[in-house]
Protein backbone atom coordinates (compact mmCIF):
# COMPACT_ATOMS: atom_id res chain seq x y z
CA UNK A 1 0.00 0.00 0.00
CA UNK A 2 1.32 3.41 -0.88
CA UNK A 3 0.06 6.64 0.61
CA UNK A 4 0.71 9.60 -1.60
CA UNK A 5 -0.41 13.18 -1.06
CA UNK A 6 -0.79 14.14 -4.65
CA UNK A 7 -1.14 17.79 -3.79
CA UNK A 8 2.58 18.07 -3.05
CA UNK A 9 3.45 19.04 -6.59
CA UNK A 10 0.27 18.69 -8.59
CA UNK A 11 -1.74 21.59 -7.28
CA UNK A 12 -1.47 25.01 -5.74
CA UNK A 13 -3.56 26.86 -3.18
CA UNK A 14 -5.54 29.77 -4.53
CA UNK A 15 -4.99 32.13 -1.62
CA UNK A 16 -7.19 35.20 -1.42
CA UNK A 17 -5.35 37.92 -3.15
CA UNK A 18 -3.52 35.45 -5.36
CA UNK A 19 -3.98 34.59 -8.99
CA UNK A 20 -7.17 34.13 -10.94
CA UNK A 21 -8.14 30.91 -12.63
CA UNK A 22 -11.30 29.18 -13.70
CA UNK A 23 -12.48 25.67 -14.40
CA UNK A 24 -15.07 24.17 -16.69
CA UNK A 25 -16.94 21.44 -14.81
CA UNK A 26 -18.56 19.58 -17.61
CA UNK A 27 -21.52 21.90 -17.93
CA UNK A 28 -21.12 24.16 -14.94
CA UNK A 29 -18.68 26.95 -14.27
CA UNK A 30 -16.45 27.49 -11.29
CA UNK A 31 -14.03 30.33 -10.73
CA UNK A 32 -12.17 31.50 -7.69
CA UNK A 33 -12.37 35.01 -6.31
CA UNK A 34 -9.41 36.71 -7.97
CA UNK A 35 -8.40 39.03 -5.16
CA UNK A 36 -8.81 39.83 -1.49
CA UNK A 37 -11.22 42.74 -2.07
CA UNK A 38 -9.50 44.64 0.76
CA UNK A 39 -10.01 48.01 -0.91
CA UNK A 40 -13.62 47.14 -1.76
CA UNK A 41 -14.31 46.24 1.88
CA UNK A 42 -12.70 49.46 3.13
CA UNK A 43 -14.63 51.70 0.72
CA UNK A 44 -17.89 49.81 1.18
CA UNK A 45 -17.67 49.88 4.98
CA UNK A 46 -16.89 53.62 5.07
CA UNK A 47 -19.70 54.49 2.63
CA UNK A 48 -22.30 52.43 4.46
CA UNK A 49 -21.30 53.49 7.96
CA UNK A 50 -21.56 57.15 6.94
CA UNK A 51 -24.93 56.52 5.35
CA UNK A 52 -26.26 54.63 8.40
CA UNK A 53 -25.50 57.64 10.60
CA UNK A 54 -27.22 60.04 8.18
CA UNK A 55 -30.21 57.76 7.56
CA UNK A 56 -30.82 56.99 11.24
CA UNK A 57 -30.63 60.70 12.10
CA UNK A 58 -33.15 61.68 9.46
CA UNK A 59 -35.33 58.67 10.29
CA UNK A 60 -35.63 59.85 13.89
CA UNK A 61 -36.15 63.48 12.84
CA UNK A 62 -38.82 62.64 10.26
CA UNK A 63 -40.54 59.89 12.25
CA UNK A 64 -40.07 57.39 9.43
CA UNK A 65 -40.05 53.74 10.45
CA UNK A 66 -39.08 52.83 6.89
CA UNK A 67 -35.91 54.94 7.14
CA UNK A 68 -35.06 53.56 10.58
CA UNK A 69 -35.69 50.01 9.35
CA UNK A 70 -33.41 50.56 6.39
CA UNK A 71 -30.77 52.16 8.65
CA UNK A 72 -30.91 49.13 10.96
CA UNK A 73 -30.49 46.80 8.02
CA UNK A 74 -27.59 48.86 6.69
CA UNK A 75 -25.94 48.75 10.11
CA UNK A 76 -26.15 44.96 10.06
CA UNK A 77 -24.55 45.09 6.63
CA UNK A 78 -21.70 47.23 7.99
CA UNK A 79 -21.10 44.57 10.64
CA UNK A 80 -21.42 41.93 7.93
CA UNK A 81 -18.85 43.68 5.76
CA UNK A 82 -16.45 43.88 8.72
CA UNK A 83 -16.90 40.14 9.44
CA UNK A 84 -16.42 39.24 5.77
CA UNK A 85 -13.39 41.52 5.55
CA UNK A 86 -11.84 39.94 8.64
CA UNK A 87 -12.42 36.44 7.26
CA UNK A 88 -10.90 37.36 3.88
CA UNK A 89 -7.84 38.70 5.71
CA UNK A 90 -7.52 35.64 7.97
CA UNK A 91 -7.90 33.34 4.97
CA UNK A 92 -4.62 34.61 3.51
CA UNK A 93 -2.59 33.58 6.55
CA UNK A 94 -0.27 30.61 6.16
CA UNK A 95 -0.93 27.35 8.03
CA UNK A 96 0.73 27.16 11.42
CA UNK A 97 0.55 25.26 14.69
CA UNK A 98 -2.78 23.54 15.20
CA UNK A 99 -4.30 25.31 12.20
CA UNK A 100 -2.90 23.02 9.51
CA UNK A 101 -5.25 24.47 6.87
CA UNK A 102 -4.58 28.02 8.05
CA UNK A 103 -7.73 30.07 8.65
CA UNK A 104 -9.34 29.45 5.27
CA UNK A 105 -12.60 28.15 6.73
CA UNK A 106 -13.14 31.46 8.56
CA UNK A 107 -14.83 32.68 5.36
CA UNK A 108 -17.48 29.95 5.82
CA UNK A 109 -18.03 31.06 9.42
CA UNK A 110 -18.30 34.69 8.23
CA UNK A 111 -20.99 33.82 5.70
CA UNK A 112 -22.94 31.99 8.43
CA UNK A 113 -22.61 34.90 10.88
CA UNK A 114 -23.79 37.29 8.17
CA UNK A 115 -26.92 35.21 7.70
CA UNK A 116 -27.58 35.22 11.46
CA UNK A 117 -27.13 39.01 11.58
CA UNK A 118 -29.73 39.43 8.87
CA UNK A 119 -32.17 37.18 10.73
CA UNK A 120 -31.84 39.41 13.81
CA UNK A 121 -32.43 42.50 11.65
CA UNK A 122 -35.55 40.88 10.16
CA UNK A 123 -37.11 40.25 13.59
CA UNK A 124 -36.36 43.74 14.91
CA UNK A 125 -37.72 45.49 11.81
CA UNK A 126 -40.85 43.32 11.63
CA UNK A 127 -41.75 43.83 15.32
CA UNK A 128 -41.41 47.62 15.07
CA UNK A 129 -43.31 47.80 11.78
CA UNK A 130 -46.24 45.82 13.21
CA UNK A 131 -46.29 48.12 16.25
CA UNK A 132 -46.61 51.12 13.92
CA UNK A 133 -49.91 49.81 12.55
CA UNK A 134 -51.53 50.22 15.98
CA UNK A 135 -49.55 53.35 16.85
CA UNK A 136 -49.29 55.36 13.62
CA UNK A 137 -46.96 58.36 13.55
CA UNK A 138 -46.64 61.28 11.12
CA UNK A 139 -43.99 60.79 8.43
CA UNK A 140 -42.06 63.47 6.53
CA UNK A 141 -42.34 62.00 3.03
CA UNK A 142 -39.95 64.47 1.40
CA UNK A 143 -37.13 63.61 3.79
CA UNK A 144 -37.75 59.90 3.28
CA UNK A 145 -37.45 60.28 -0.50
CA UNK A 146 -34.20 62.28 -0.40
CA UNK A 147 -32.39 60.09 2.14
CA UNK A 148 -33.49 56.83 0.52
CA UNK A 149 -32.38 58.13 -2.90
CA UNK A 150 -28.90 58.66 -1.45
CA UNK A 151 -29.12 55.07 -0.22
CA UNK A 152 -29.70 53.82 -3.75
CA UNK A 153 -26.44 55.45 -4.86
CA UNK A 154 -24.42 54.22 -1.85
CA UNK A 155 -25.68 50.64 -1.99
CA UNK A 156 -25.38 50.34 -5.77
CA UNK A 157 -21.80 51.67 -5.68
CA UNK A 158 -20.88 49.21 -2.92
CA UNK A 159 -22.51 46.27 -4.72
CA UNK A 160 -20.49 47.05 -7.85
CA UNK A 161 -17.28 46.79 -5.81
CA UNK A 162 -18.03 43.11 -5.14
CA UNK A 163 -19.62 42.18 -8.47
CA UNK A 164 -16.53 40.50 -9.95
CA UNK A 165 -16.16 38.03 -7.06
CA UNK A 166 -19.78 37.10 -6.46
CA UNK A 167 -19.71 33.83 -8.47
CA UNK A 168 -16.63 32.22 -6.95
CA UNK A 169 -16.81 33.09 -3.25
CA UNK A 170 -19.84 32.77 -0.94
CA UNK A 171 -18.26 35.34 1.38
CA UNK A 172 -18.07 37.94 -1.41
CA UNK A 173 -21.45 36.84 -2.78
CA UNK A 174 -22.99 37.58 0.62
CA UNK A 175 -21.58 41.11 0.56
CA UNK A 176 -22.77 41.65 -3.03
CA UNK A 177 -26.29 40.32 -2.41
CA UNK A 178 -26.73 42.46 0.70
CA UNK A 179 -25.75 45.63 -1.12
CA UNK A 180 -27.79 44.84 -4.24
CA UNK A 181 -30.86 44.05 -2.11
CA UNK A 182 -30.32 47.26 -0.16
CA UNK A 183 -30.33 49.28 -3.37
CA UNK A 184 -33.66 47.72 -4.34
CA UNK A 185 -35.05 48.28 -0.85
CA UNK A 186 -34.01 51.95 -0.92
CA UNK A 187 -35.81 52.28 -4.24
CA UNK A 188 -38.93 50.90 -2.55
CA UNK A 189 -38.60 53.44 0.24
CA UNK A 190 -38.41 56.24 -2.36
CA UNK A 191 -41.66 55.03 -3.91
CA UNK A 192 -43.27 54.83 -0.44
CA UNK A 193 -42.18 58.39 0.29
CA UNK A 194 -43.82 59.68 -2.89
CA UNK A 195 -47.04 57.81 -2.09
CA UNK A 196 -47.11 59.30 1.43
CA UNK A 197 -46.61 62.80 0.00
CA UNK A 198 -49.47 62.34 -2.48
CA UNK A 199 -51.95 60.52 -0.24
CA UNK A 200 -50.99 61.24 3.36
CA UNK A 201 -51.48 57.57 4.18
CA UNK A 202 -48.99 56.89 7.00
CA UNK A 203 -49.65 53.13 6.98
CA UNK A 204 -47.65 52.99 3.75
CA UNK A 205 -44.51 53.41 5.91
CA UNK A 206 -44.84 50.22 8.03
CA UNK A 207 -46.07 48.29 4.99
CA UNK A 208 -42.85 49.26 3.21
CA UNK A 209 -40.91 48.05 6.26
CA UNK A 210 -42.55 44.64 5.99
CA UNK A 211 -41.71 44.50 2.28
CA UNK A 212 -38.09 45.21 3.28
CA UNK A 213 -38.30 42.27 5.71
CA UNK A 214 -39.53 39.99 2.91
CA UNK A 215 -36.70 41.06 0.58
CA UNK A 216 -34.07 40.48 3.26
CA UNK A 217 -35.59 37.09 4.18
CA UNK A 218 -35.40 35.83 0.60
CA UNK A 219 -31.73 36.79 0.28
CA UNK A 220 -30.87 35.48 3.73
CA UNK A 221 -32.32 32.02 3.13
CA UNK A 222 -29.89 31.21 0.31
CA UNK A 223 -26.92 32.56 2.26
CA UNK A 224 -27.91 30.64 5.40
CA UNK A 225 -28.52 27.40 3.49
CA UNK A 226 -25.19 27.53 1.63
CA UNK A 227 -23.16 28.54 4.69
CA UNK A 228 -24.71 25.78 6.84
CA UNK A 229 -24.02 23.21 4.10
CA UNK A 230 -20.41 24.36 3.90
CA UNK A 231 -20.10 24.22 7.70
CA UNK A 232 -21.31 20.61 7.54
CA UNK A 233 -18.61 19.94 4.91
CA UNK A 234 -21.11 19.11 2.20
CA UNK A 235 -19.71 18.99 -1.32
CA UNK A 236 -19.75 22.54 -2.76
CA UNK A 237 -22.67 23.47 -5.05
CA UNK A 238 -22.06 22.32 -8.60
CA UNK A 239 -19.81 19.42 -7.58
CA UNK A 240 -21.39 15.95 -7.71
CA UNK A 241 -19.41 13.31 -5.75
CA UNK A 242 -20.91 10.57 -7.94
CA UNK A 243 -19.66 12.32 -11.07
CA UNK A 244 -16.21 12.69 -9.52
CA UNK A 245 -16.27 9.04 -8.47
CA UNK A 246 -17.16 7.92 -12.02
CA UNK A 247 -14.34 10.08 -13.37
CA UNK A 248 -11.82 8.45 -11.01
CA UNK A 249 -13.04 4.91 -11.78
CA UNK A 250 -12.42 5.66 -15.44
CA UNK A 251 -8.73 6.44 -14.90
CA UNK A 252 -6.29 3.92 -16.36
CA UNK A 253 -5.59 0.94 -14.09
CA UNK A 254 -8.24 1.82 -11.49
CA UNK A 255 -10.41 -1.16 -10.53
CA UNK A 256 -12.40 0.52 -7.75
CA UNK A 257 -12.40 3.54 -5.47
CA UNK A 258 -13.53 4.09 -1.88
CA UNK A 259 -13.34 6.62 0.96
CA UNK A 260 -14.10 9.50 -1.40
CA UNK A 261 -14.63 12.79 0.41
CA UNK A 262 -15.14 16.23 -1.16
CA UNK A 263 -15.54 19.27 1.07
CA UNK A 264 -14.95 23.04 1.10
CA UNK A 265 -11.76 24.24 2.79
CA UNK A 266 -13.08 27.78 2.46
CA UNK A 267 -15.67 29.63 0.41
CA UNK A 268 -13.30 29.45 -2.59
CA UNK A 269 -11.24 26.26 -2.16
CA UNK A 270 -12.19 22.58 -2.33
CA UNK A 271 -10.39 19.54 -0.93
CA UNK A 272 -10.67 15.85 -1.84
CA UNK A 273 -9.39 12.58 -0.42
CA UNK A 274 -9.82 9.17 -2.07
CA UNK A 275 -8.42 5.63 -2.12
CA UNK A 276 -7.79 4.13 -5.57
CA UNK A 277 -7.45 0.35 -5.97
CA UNK A 278 -4.86 -0.27 -8.73
CA UNK A 279 -4.19 -4.06 -8.90
CA UNK A 280 -1.47 -3.68 -11.52
CA UNK A 281 0.94 -2.26 -8.96
CA UNK A 282 1.91 1.20 -7.77
CA UNK A 283 1.82 3.36 -10.91
CA UNK A 284 4.32 5.94 -9.68
CA UNK A 285 4.23 9.53 -8.45
CA UNK A 286 3.61 10.95 -11.92
CA UNK A 287 0.32 9.01 -12.07
CA UNK A 288 -1.12 10.52 -8.89
CA UNK A 289 0.19 13.93 -9.92
CA UNK A 290 -1.70 13.60 -13.22
CA UNK A 291 -4.90 12.55 -11.42
CA UNK A 292 -4.65 15.54 -9.08
CA UNK A 293 -4.06 17.88 -12.03
CA UNK A 294 -7.06 16.41 -13.86
CA UNK A 295 -9.26 16.87 -10.78
CA UNK A 296 -8.23 20.50 -10.62
CA UNK A 297 -8.78 21.10 -14.31
CA UNK A 298 -12.14 19.34 -14.57
CA UNK A 299 -13.68 20.00 -11.15
CA UNK A 300 -11.70 22.89 -9.67
CA UNK A 301 -10.43 20.80 -6.73
CA UNK A 302 -7.45 22.62 -5.26
CA UNK A 303 -6.20 20.13 -2.68
CA UNK A 304 -6.34 16.44 -3.67
CA UNK A 305 -4.88 13.66 -1.50
CA UNK A 306 -4.84 10.30 -3.29
CA UNK A 307 -4.02 6.97 -1.65
CA UNK A 308 -3.06 4.09 -3.94
CA UNK A 309 -3.84 0.50 -2.90
CA UNK A 310 -2.52 -2.40 -4.99
CA UNK A 311 -3.69 -5.61 -3.27
CA UNK A 312 -7.44 -6.40 -3.60
CA UNK A 313 -7.03 -9.09 -0.94
CA UNK A 314 -5.89 -6.68 1.76
CA UNK A 315 -8.98 -5.11 3.33
CA UNK A 316 -9.00 -1.38 3.93
CA UNK A 317 -10.66 -0.27 7.17
CA UNK A 318 -12.24 2.65 5.27
CA UNK A 319 -13.56 0.61 2.35
CA UNK A 320 -17.16 0.55 3.56
CA UNK A 321 -19.37 3.42 2.37
CA UNK A 322 -20.48 3.78 6.00
CA UNK A 323 -16.91 4.29 7.23
CA UNK A 324 -15.66 7.85 7.59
Amino acid sequence: MHDHAAGGHAHDHNEAGGHDHGHAHGGHGHSHAPKSFGKAFAIGTALNLGFVIVEAGYGIASGSMALLADAGHNLSDVLGLLIAWGAATLGRRSPRGRYTYGFRSSSILAAFLNALLLLVAIVVIAVEAIRRFSEPAPVAGGTVVIVAAIGIVVNTATALLFMSGRKGDLNIKGAFLHMAADAAVSAGVVVAGFVIIKTGLTWIDPVTSLVIVAVIAIGTWGLLRDSVNMSLQAAPPGLDPQEIGAFLRGREGVQEIHDLHVWPMSTTETALTVHLLVPGGYPGDAYTADVAAALKEKFGIDHATIQIETDPGTPCMLESDKAV
